[in-house]
């Protein structure tokens, strides 16, 4: 909050002394500001130091300065132009060091009188984790509050230094919430790393910033930005899932691409409408309750391609691929994937994404959660019309660990040309009628 002002205000300062490049100056700031945000210079960190953030910093100015000279070289085609606007850079470059000083200064000076501090437990109960827990009470500017140790019952919490411990890994998502906390830092754990990773990993600690202390430390210089505590180095965990800029852009492009589809697709819709009514009599549409994103349930719309007996069949009964209720017109949309049309409405309205993991019922949600830990992680991100194991033949009665992987993996390494690809071999599939 105060750096980036800081670096905006530094880098167009120059505008001041002459307003005839006040253009490039303005590009050169915002080019640079861009470069920093993504070298991770506006995140978070616990060793606050302008010395080591030195060196990223004017390498990533001059490399924005650079960009935006060819382009002023190009359009002006003259040296003087280059020559006077790399004169402001130089002045910028001089003031962005005091911004950022300044700005260190004042978070420090706010961390240090803790007006500004974020709650921590650690997850541990080793020598590591003690000693983590002894610089947080005795350092306030690493900006945390240390609130109790969370570990395995095997680990001894009876000495002086290693209380208090607030309860154990497995209630992890219900401590959070009862300390309030904003930081979980995992040190010395003694668990398996798949039973560590389905815990943190799990709704509850969405809001938490998740910290590591790398277990081979000698060897942690490659395991993204250093930071440290004291002596400890300590690496914030990148939670994959679909939030920030990351679900700004995917929602962006889902109402594009749910828009132009219905406007497009409609005269089919109008067609699978007719043929549905003609078969089946009324009730063209087929609602039921699936499971979203964090839990959350929703109606998901269908062309009816057949009659359950009452709401229970409807919830409970896993596959109606050989169900002799299941008409013509209803074998044909379910074969070309058309019957799942009307959830584009699902996507305009939210509840749904265009690429995900495929939603499912409450029912087989809770069961599947209790077989597959890994199945539960699906819903950290919108459920989708069509997913990356669907398209890697993932449908029907496939094994449900191999599509929890494959969804899992789709979240862990989203982009937004995963979604293409996605939708261009969903689009494969349909043309050779190879849905359920």
């Amino acid at each position: 909050m105060t750096t980036l002002p800081a670096d905006v205000l530094a880098l167009v300062a120059p505008i001041a002394w002459s307003q005839q490049y006040w253009k490039a100056t303005v590009s050169a700031a915002a080019v640079t500001v861009g470069l920093f945000a993504v070298g991770g210079l506006y995140r978070a960190r616990r060793h606050l130091s302008v010395l080591d953030e030195l060196p990223g910093l004017y390498l990533r100015m001059l490399t924005g300065a650079a960009a935006v000279a060819m382009a002023v070289a190009i359009r002006h085609d003259s040296i003087d132009n280059v020559d006077g606007f790399l004169r402001l850079t130089a002045i910028s470059a001089v003031l962005l060091l005091p911004g950022r000083l300044a700005s260190r200064l004042v978070v420090l000076m706010a961390r240090r009188r803790r007006w500004v501090e974020h709650s921590a437990i650690i997850v541990g109960g080793g020598p590591v984790a003690v000693e983590l827990a002894r610089l947080l009470r005795r350092y306030p500017q690493y900006g945390l509050r240390f609130g109790g140790f969370v570990d395995v019952a095997s680990t001894g919490h009876d000495r002086r230094e290693s209380m208090p411990l607030v309860g154990k890994l497995d209630d992890l998502e219900k401590l959070v919430q009862q300390t309030d906390c904003d930081v979980v830092i995992i040190a010395d754990v003694e668990c398996p790393e798949s039973r560590l990773l389905t815990i943190v990993l799990s709704p509850g600690l969405r809001d938490c910033d998740l910290w590591m202390v790398p277990r081979l430390r000698e060897f942690s210089q490659g395991l993204g930005a250093p930071d440290h505590i004291g002596a400890i180095p300590v690496v914030r965990l990148r939670r994959p899932t679909l939030d920030g800029p990351k679900w700004a852009v995917k929602r962006t492009s889902d109402l594009l691409v749910a828009t132009a589809a219905l406007l497009l697709l409609s005269p089919v819709m109008l067609l699978c409408a007719l043929a549905v009514r003609l078969e089946g009599g009324p009730g063209i549409i087929f609602r039921q309750q699936r499971i979203g994103r964090y839990g959350a349930p929703f109606d998901l719309l269908k062309f009816r391609s057949m009659r359950p007996v009452d709401d229970q069949e409807s919830q409970t009964n896993w596959n109606i691929q050989h169900d002799p209720r299941v008409g013509p017109i209803g074998r044909i949309l379910r074969r070309t994937s058309l019957d799942e049309l009307p959830q584009l409405w699902n996507v305009l309205r939210g509840d749904m994404s265009i690429v995900g993991p495929r939603p499912e019922r409450p029912y087989f949600v809770d069961r599947f959660s209790h077989d597959y830990p890994e199945y539960a992680m699906r819903h950290r991100v919108p459920v989708g019309l069509t997913g990356l194991a669907q398209v890697s033949g993932l449908r029907g009665d496939t094994p449900i660990s191999d599509r929890a992987r494959f969804d899992n993996y789709y979240i862990e390494n989203w982009s937004l040309w995963l979604d293409v690809k996605v939708v261009l071999r969903t689009m494969a599939e349909v043309l050779r009628a190879g849905g359920r």
